[in-house]
């Protein structure tokens, strides 16, 4: 965007902004707009001109921008041009790409995911495979966020990616043709445990295919044999389009009923939301799995089904994000998300956790959150003004602090690799668990693994502690002995964790070997959370009585 352009834009809004003042009705606040976006533009004129060192001024307007909406919430945002493909992936669910999902592991950029179908994957890409250059350009953790840019593009057009592969032996070079990538919100989808007739669906965004993903699937597996329950995992799903999560909401709930309400600024802007459609499996049992990460429209949904008692909500308090977010497209191939409604559940309750108004004197006339109790169909009470509770929490988290830091050093995704390279032909069902352990094991020696637990922090901080006091010498020695015990303790740690940590071992190697949906498969039989709900669903006295059915 050229700077002329951009005054000229400005300008040109001031004009408008003016000229609107004059209708009827809201003076004031086109006075006062007008006024602003008067005195807005003089300083960036002004500034732009006249300061001592030459300003840049795009990036000077985008800061300004950046700023102002600051002090908003943090869901209304500026757009700019280079961020387009974004927009195409939150409202269509597609962009122009190669079919690649990556991550930082072990502090390299790392090809985490390749989707089925598309160049990278029909090009030889793999997951592991550690991205060098994009489009000539070096790779590293520290420009991540430029990589999209560099990935993403035109259908049609090429880009070049340089990988390392097998332990950084080999240099590979691909040249692949962009696509139009379609992303599955809907990665997981089956009869599970394999010969029940409960279906297990991995749901994990709200974009615009999600509500035709999730109805070819049930009407898929409704012809296979009939669906006596349903398992709808919405954790770690951060939500998505509004009247996406309708059309999810529907394939459960009887028809007519509410689901979800919006209300902007003013009385008028009330909407309400219905289903529309009969279900499609209105007569099955129905859970839902949420956790802190469930958020937005994963809220809708499970605070639907929760108010008209259709389904037992199961896992951790949801995330908490009542807000409604409208983009709207601007001059210059821009956009901005604005922050336009709350929403509110059946039962009228916003869940909204944070009050981004509190002592932000920008705010005036703020509604504010309930959080007195509110009714489900069939009187349970629920509360608004915090996320979701769920009708029965049960907590999921790997009980090792080892564990968790073989995860975050990409320890367990480097042996899946190493081992994947070097047993290519290996049938992963065969695989023993003992003599991957023991594989493991020598894979974190030759490595040179290096594990400081919780426990010996704390100690050494008290050894400096003491130290520094300068305590009685037997007080620091007793400290230090106690230290020793934890040190070079890794082999016994590893082997009291030992059955979470293949847990995760064998989940990445089922994604190298077999594929996504046997990684999925291979968590599901570890997942406390997903056991918790077969066990609730083959019981049908808890059933009922967590949604208090007559």
């Amino acid at each position: 965007m050229k700077p002329g352009k951009i005054f000229g834009y400005i300008m040109s809004f001031v004009v408008i902004i003016l000229f609107s003042g004059f209708f009827a009705g809201k003076d004031d606040i086109y006075f006062e707009i007008s006024k602003n976006i008067d005195l807005f533009g003089t300083v960036y004129k002004e500034i732009s001109l006249n300061y001592v060192d030459e300003i840049d001024p795009e990036k000077f307007m985008e800061a300004g921008i950046q700023g102002m909406l600051s002090s908003l919430d943090p869901y209304t945002i500026f757009i700019d041009e280079n961020k387009k493909d974004d927009i195409d992936l939150i409202t269509n669910g597609k962009y122009g790409g190669v079919g690649i999902s990556i991550g930082i592991r072990a502090d390299k950029v790392t090809v985490v995911e390749v989707l089925d179908g598309y160049a990278a994957q029909k090009q030889g890409l793999r997951i592991g495979d550690i991205l060098v250059k994009a489009g000539g350009v070096p790779i590293s953790p520290e420009n991540i966020d430029d990589i999209s840019t560099l990935v993403k593009g035109e259908p049609g057009t090429e880009v070049e990616l340089k990988v390392l592969r097998n332990g950084d032996k080999d240099t590979l070079t691909f040249n692949l043709i962009r696509e139009e990538v379609i992303v599955k919100n809907l990665t997981y989808y089956g009869f599970y445990p394999e010969n029940s007739n409960n279906v297990y669906l991995k749901l994990t965004n709200f974009s615009r295919s999600a509500g035709d993903e999730v109805k070819r699937a049930l009407k898929k597996l409704k012809e296979e044999k009939e669906i006596k329950s349903v398992i709808l995992d919405l954790r770690g799903n951060p939500g998505g389009l509004l009247d996406v999560a309708v059309d999810i909401v529907t394939k459960f709930i009887d028809k007519g009923q509410l689901i979800v309400s919006t209300k902007g600024r003013g009385e008028t802007s009330k909407k309400d939301y219905f289903a529309v459609q009969e279900p499609m499996v209105g007569n099955a049992k129905l859970i839902v799995l949420i956790n802190e990460g469930s958020a937005s429209a994963s809220e809708i949904v499970a605070g639907a089904i929760q108010d008209h008692d259709r389904g037992v909500i199961l896992g951790t308090k949801s995330f908490g994000k009542g807000l409604v977010q409208t983009i709207t497209p601007l001059n210059f191939n821009t956009s901005i998300k604005i922050t336009t409604a709350r929403y509110y559940t059946p039962s009228g309750r916003c869940i909204q956790k944070i009050d981004y108004s509190k002592d932000n004197d920008i705010f005036v006339n703020v509604d504010s959150v309930i959080t007195t109790p509110f009714s489900t169909d069939h009187k349970r009470l629920v509360y608004g003004a915090g996320g979701i509770a769920p009708d029965t929490t049960v907590e999921y988290r790997n009980e090792g602090e080892i564990t968790s830091d073989l995860l975050a050093k990409g320890l367990i995704f480097k042996f899946a690799d190493y081992y994947y390279y070097k047993n290519l032909t290996e049938n992963f069902s065969l695989l023993k668990n003992e003599k991957l352990f023991n594989e493991f094991e020598n894979f974190l020696s030759a490595n040179n693994y290096v594990y400081t637990s919780e426990s010996e922090k704390q100690l050494e901080s008290l050894i400096a502690d003491a130290k520094k006091k300068k305590l009685n010498d037997n007080v620091v020695a007793d400290l230090e002995n106690v230290k020793n015990h934890f040190e070079g303790n890794i082999s016994s740690e590893l082997r009291i964790f030992k059955n979470e940590i293949l847990k995760e071992i064998k989940a990445e190697l089922a994604s190298r070997y077999v594929g996504v949906e046997s990684k999925v498969e291979e968590l599901l039989k570890y997942d406390e959370q997903f056991q918790a709900a077969l066990n609730v669903l083959s019981d049908d006295q808890t059933y009922n009585k967590f949604l208090n059915n007559k």
